[in-house]
């Protein structure tokens, strides 16, 4: 790579040009592309968030890496926001070992390890659910809420009844509303809503096994969304399901039924990628700020119900 354009490269990268960049070096004719060449397009595509093209890049020249640091960095920054943590661990493992330990590694590696530790139970629970899911058929036959007082789970306030609760429903909206949303909601939530369509309850904290955006040990709802199209915070309202797939990116995986104090940046959602669109979903949370990363929160809708606790019991 001739000097002028070196130089120029630099000024651009400082500049954060990195398209320019990309258009630069893609302008190369391809018999001067060398290996240097490769990492600064791949650096390129990396700042601007192009991570599939800036790996593509470096898959190219892996065999000249091997022994660079930089090139694992650059290929552990790609995975990494590619969600393959453990194949970023690796990489950024061995950056750190051929750069005789890099200290500022450390941190990063720590905690992608615990993403890539998270991913792999995530993985394994969902392997697990898929798999009773084809030896049971998904929904459960038992009686939902048995021995549980559902008369004391609500919070009743005028902002529950302005925001949250919406009028009882027939069988024609219930159809309706699950037809919108493609998928059968559980016989837990709608024997729930049948009791109250949708609110606030008095318990609005649910532990985790894993720290998110809002708590290292648990997550925080604002309420339940009822089954109904009226209320903004109802599944087919203006705030709702589709509204928050739709526009605000949420993975189209299943249904969003509760809302965060984050307004819009966490939420509650049944998860059916184990059961299919009939089946008995799993209840995760979805952190917006960390990408729509997923935390695991109960096995299906009736134990998230029964696991939620009051704020009181962490200290914040």
């Amino acid at each position: 790579m001739n000097y002028t354009l070196s130089e120029q490269l630099k000024v651009w990268h400082e500049e954060d040009e990195h398209q320019a960049i990309v258009d630069a070096l893609l302008a190369v004719p391809a018999d001067q592309r060398d290996y240097e060449w490769a990492g600064l397009l791949a650096r390129a595509y990396n700042n601007l968030g192009q991570y599939e093209e800036a790996f593509s890049q470096l898959e190219r020249v892996a065999e000249a890496g091997a022994q660079d640091p930089l090139w694992h960095y650059r290929a552990g920054y790609s995975l990494y926001y590619l969600k393959r943590y453990e194949d970023a661990v690796q990489a950024l493992q061995t950056s750190r070992r051929l750069a005789s330990g890099d200290p500022d590694l450390e941190e990063s590696l720590k905690w992608i390890l615990q993403k890539a530790e998270k991913q792999l139970k995530n993985g394994q629970r969902l392997a697990s659910k898929q798999e009773e899911a084809s030896k049971h058929g998904g929904q459960p036959a038992a009686v939902p809420f048995t021995d549980m007082p559902l008369a004391d789970f609500w919070e009743d306030s005028e902002y529950a009844g302005k925001a949250y609760h919406s009028p009882p429903f027939d069988e024609e909206l219930l159809a309706s509303v699950e037809e919108e949303l493609g998928y059968k909601l559980p016989a837990s939530y709608v024997a729930l809503m049948r009791q109250r369509n949708g609110g606030v309850p008095r318990n609005t904290c649910f532990p985790t096994e894993d720290s998110t955006s809002w708590a290292e040990d648990h997550i925080a709802i604002m309420g339940i969304l009822g089954i109904g199209r009226e209320k903004s915070y109802s599944l087919c309202g203006g705030l709702g399901s589709p509204f928050m797939i739709e526009e605000w990116g949420y993975p189209d995986i299943g249904v969003v039924i509760c809302d965060c104090p984050s307004a819009g940046h966490d939420l509650v959602m049944l998860d059916y990628r184990a059961c299919g669109r009939d089946g008995e979903p799993a209840v995760i949370h979805v952190d917006q700020e960390s990408d729509y990363e997923i935390t695991f929160l109960a096995d299906d809708f009736e134990a998230f119900i029964r696991g939620l606790v009051s704020e009181e019991e962490f200290d914040y």
